[in-house]
């Protein structure tokens, strides 16, 4: 037996062994990828001096980020059914790592935008693989596994900014992101041990086909609602999280430090509460789960602009860091409801859709703020939340 042949003996007994190895390197990458989405949000107060942009041209940087991420699901998904998942997942960890990279020769406020728009393209691989990897792999255990990930997400989310400010203060805001980048290349030889190759069809199906057999999907009146209201979540998510350091700074008067340290505690409360919500969904279903997250996390959307004081912001901040569990519940209810023979392209149409509606948020958020209405826009926000609890509130629980 020649070296070559042992190699991928090794290679195949790892991705034949424990799934909770697969779990660790996919929540791995999923600790890299949300957090450093958030990463340029955090300091975004800092990058704004720099090249002297208004409120609403940061909101769009954060907006572009989010629709280069937008419209990599749909191609991804579409990938997923005719070369699996494994690939995908290395691919965007490679091409996230490069992407960052990117901003280390980012010297105008045009070449930071087109480096964004990089880095959202690298990481917009990995949502649709991931999701459907953990849905065949962990099956009846598919809540916990899903609110481990994104747990796993949330603390990235809460320390990446804040190392990142860090950095920034130190060496500046370009080498706090381009850092990270040789991470990106150790998660991606993790997955490639041990995420197993996904069965594809032995014949090919034109993709008009797939996309027919997606829409006759979404007459299902439970996907409607699901993928409603996760729409609606994650636009408000994408709003709050991109300007909260910046209106605790513009209109509290804390400095950016502590106000990224707050936002940073944001997703701790997501990060705590995420494998709590898990277990609640696969005892009590997930629809009654999605219905009381929206609540409690409307009711400190709408009293931040009342608040004072570190502590108790702090504190408001991780109540709305509980709207961070409807992600890992709306994901599994609505994969599960796919077709699956079209479950990867469906999964990756729908995630386009709904993330291309979410990125519009922070550039609203930047509006509101440019003609003196920050505190409006948390209000609206909380609104909006309320609303994706009514659509929750439709949702018949899943057998």
């Amino acid at each position: 037996m020649g070296v070559t042949d042992r190699v991928r003996g090794v290679v195949s007994d790892s991705r034949a062994g424990n799934p909770y190895r697969l779990l660790a390197a996919v929540s791995a990458g999923w600790f890299l990828v949300l957090g450093m989405r958030f990463v340029v949000p955090a300091v975004l107060p800092t990058i704004r001096a720099e090249f002297g942009i208004s409120n609403t041209r940061a909101g769009i940087a954060v907006t572009v980020l989010w629709l280069t991420y937008a419209a990599m699901q749909f191609p991804a998904g579409v990938y997923i059914d005719r070369v699996g998942e494994r690939t995908l997942l290395v691919g965007s960890a490679l091409l996230s790592g490069i992407g960052l990279l990117g901003y280390l020769v980012a010297p105008t406020y045009a070449l930071f935008v087109l480096a964004t728009a990089g880095f959202g393209i690298g990481t917009g691989l990995y949502g649709p693989p991931r999701g459907t990897l953990l849905s065949r792999t962990f099956d009846a255990r598919e809540g916990v596994a899903f609110g481990t990930v994104m747990a796993a997400g949330s603390v990235g989310s809460a320390v990446l900014p804040l190392a990142a400010a860090v950095v920034t203060t130190r060496y500046g805001w370009r080498a706090g992101l381009a850092a990270v980048a040789p991470l990106f290349l150790l998660v991606a030889g993790a997955l490639w041990l041990s995420v197993s190759d996904r069965e594809t069809a032995t014949e090919q199906r034109s993709l008009w086909a797939d996309l027919r057999a997606v829409v006759a999907g979404l007459g299902d009146r439970r996907l409607a609602l699901a993928v409603g209201g996760a729409m609606v979540m994650l636009l408000v998510f994408q709003a709050v999280t991109a300007f909260l350091t910046t209106y605790l700074v513009t209109t509290h008067g804390l400095t950016q430090g502590t106000a990224g340290a707050i936002l940073s505690g944001l997703f701790v409360g997501g990060a705590v509460s995420q494998p709590v919500a898990g277990r609640l969904s696969d005892r009590y279903g997930s629809p009654r789960v999605l219905v009381g997250i929206a609540v409690v996390s409307a009711v400190p959307l709408a009293l931040l602009p009342l608040l004072s004081g570190r502590a108790v912001l702090s504190l408001a901040a991780a109540a709305i860091g509980v709207r961070m569990c409807s992600g890992p519940l709306t994901n599994a209810y609505i994969v599960d409801l796919l077709p699956d023979a079209v479950e990867g392209t469906g999964w990756g149409l729908l995630r386009t859709g709904f993330f291309s509606v979410g990125a519009t948020g922070s550039t609203l958020v930047g509006l509101f703020a440019d003609r003196g209405l920050f505190d409006l826009s948390f209000y609206v926000m909380a609104g909006l939340t309320l609303l994706a609890g009514g659509l929750f509130l439709l949702l018949p629980r899943r057998d």
